[in-house]
């Protein structure tokens, strides 16, 4: 079907640059063909070609996020494009596709456009501990001058405390005497600091749920969980009260609360962005990265927190269907439809290889528990002991699985996921970008139980995993939908590919 979707991509950007000659010819030149918007039908292609020479103006801007094939019969397909305008409105397209004696033309169309979310003002208390107007000024100028930030409870912000999450934490933490080394970047490239967001109990979750501070509320999916645990910065930027989120991701925890609350998020190579000033979850694995709504702002505070550093751009789209295979129906048949739309936007070739990865991921996948818990523990386990049912259920059960891990059981994992990045490494070649779902599902309704909490994350930290224990950076997009939930596209690539991986958001 490549010479259809070749034929779909002409007419998409004929559409754009309302070319009615290219728009004529990519249109059955027939009486029965038909064009549906809103209450009006036309019909016959006389009809529709008088009509777009009279609207003076082509379709409006926007970019095509995902593409669905249905195969009808020999010579006829259907093809649905998923669209986002400018201003966040959301559209159909669908197009039956007719092959004729010159080539694939379209013998029916419908058009469709949705509103984006409306704007909300008023502030929750589960996103924010601390907020000012701002709460720190930034510099005066800088690429970044005037950019609201949210920054996750877990960085040092002079003259405030570190809560972790958690009130006792709070309670019993110090004044901080200097901003966090990430913190300090940003103020110095001119971000100010809209306030301190509320995170998962030191930052051992990807629910989005704080027993003591309540769960944000997800703006792009009412009665959802917004993903944790960055949480807080993620509710803040989706709602509009931030343009950045400040926060870590250990196992997943930018991407997935990304991927729940659409939108852009970036984890960067493990070591490649300083940590000085945060409080630690597991080290081996904690890095320090960013929320946005759009790709541009994501890149340019990416670029003030990355070492400067030339690298070898997206070359190749992989697709793994192994890992694939790990995510919902639903989510899989999204995933395949934005694969198509991003190699058509990118020009890039899309190759399905088998990267080994999935062969061994229930292998890797308890390796990588068992060390993120032996180091949370190690951390933080001398303050639990001293503060018995200070933390919610489900995080104190996972503290206290780490507190059981020996030293042996530790250094083995360690060495098979030494074994494991080997293996990664030599899938991931210099310019070649791992696609999958971000996540495996869309986010969790709110009052899901801790039994569906858990094994939707087991479930997800299969597909986060990857670029945690390998290191690896990743960026995710917010480009599928499952019903009207978003779900993100996830690409990873070999170490230091920050910058190409960032650049692959623009498209």
């Amino acid at each position: 079907m490549s010479e259809l979707l070749d034929a779909f991509w002409s007419y998409e950007k004929a559409l754009g640059a309302n070319d009615v000659a290219a728009l004529d010819h990519w249109l059955l030149d027939a009486p029965d063909t038909v064009r549906a918007e809103g209450s009006m039908v036309l019909s016959g292609h006389a009809a529709i070609s008088d009509f777009r020479r009279s609207r003076g103006t082509g379709a409006p801007a926007r970019t095509v996020e995902r593409v669905h094939e249905v195969p009808v019969t020999e010579g006829v397909a259907v093809l649905i494009a998923e669209t986002l305008r400018a201003g966040g409105a959301r559209g159909l397209q669908t197009q039956v596709w007719q092959l004729a004696g010159e080539g694939w033309r379209i013998a029916a169309a419908h058009v469709s456009a949705v509103p984006g979310p409306p704007a909300d003002e008023t502030p929750d208390p589960a996103v924010w501990r601390v907020v000012g107007e701002p709460l720190v000024a930034g510099a005066g100028e800088g690429p970044l001058a005037g950019l609201r930030t949210a920054v996750k409870d877990l960085f040092a912000v002079a003259g405030q405390r570190i809560g972790g999450g958690n009130p006792q934490w709070l309670a019993e933490a110090p004044v901080e005497s200097q901003h966090a080394d990430a913190v300090a970047k940003l103020l110095s490239a001119g971000a100010q600091l809209a306030g301190i967001a509320q995170t998962d109990e030191l930052a051992f979750s990807l629910a989005g749920a704080n027993t003591h501070y309540g769960t944000p509320v997800n703006p792009v999916a009412p009665g959802r969980i917004t993903g944790g645990s960055s949480s807080g910065p993620a509710a803040a930027v989706a709602r509009g009260w931030a343009d950045l989120g400040l926060a870590t991701d250990t196992a997943g925890s930018i991407r997935v609360p990304a991927s729940y609350c659409g939108l852009y998020g970036w984890r960067p190579t493990h070591g490649s962005v300083p940590t000085g000033g945060l409080l630690p979850l597991a080290p081996s694995f904690d890095t320090v990265g960013l929320l946005a709504r759009e790709p541009d702002l994501l890149c340019a505070a990416a670029k003030v927190l990355l070492p400067a550093r030339e690298t070898a751009p997206v070359t190749m789209l992989l697709v793994d269907d192994a890992l694939t295979a790990l995510a919902e129906p639903e989510v899989r048949a999204s995933f395949e439809a934005v694969c198509r739309a991003l190699a058509l936007r990118t020009g890039l070739e899309l190759v399905r290889t088998d990267t080994g990865m999935g062969h061994y991921l229930e292998e890797w996948l308890p390796d990588f528990r068992t060390v993120q818990a032996a180091e949370a523990w190690a951390a933080h386990g001398e303050w639990i002991d001293k503060h018995p049912g200070a933390l919610g259920a489900d995080i104190e059960a996972r503290f206290a699985a780490g507190s059981r891990i020996t030293d042996d059981e530790v250094c083995d994992a360690n060495s098979r996921l030494t074994a494991a990045r080997s293996v990664i490494a030599e899938a991931l070649s210099p310019g070649a970008a791992l696609l999958l779902p971000t996540t495996s599902s869309p986010a969790l309704r709110a009052d899901a139980t801790l039994a569906e909490v858990e094994t939707t994350r087991a479930a997800t930290l299969r597909l986060t995993c990857l670029a945690s224990l390998a290191g690896l950076p990743a960026v995710t997009m917010p480009r599928l939908r499952v019903r009207d939930l978003p779900v993100g596209l996830c690409a990873i690539g070999a170490p230091t590919m920050d910058h190409a991986l960032l650049e692959l958001t623009h498209a």
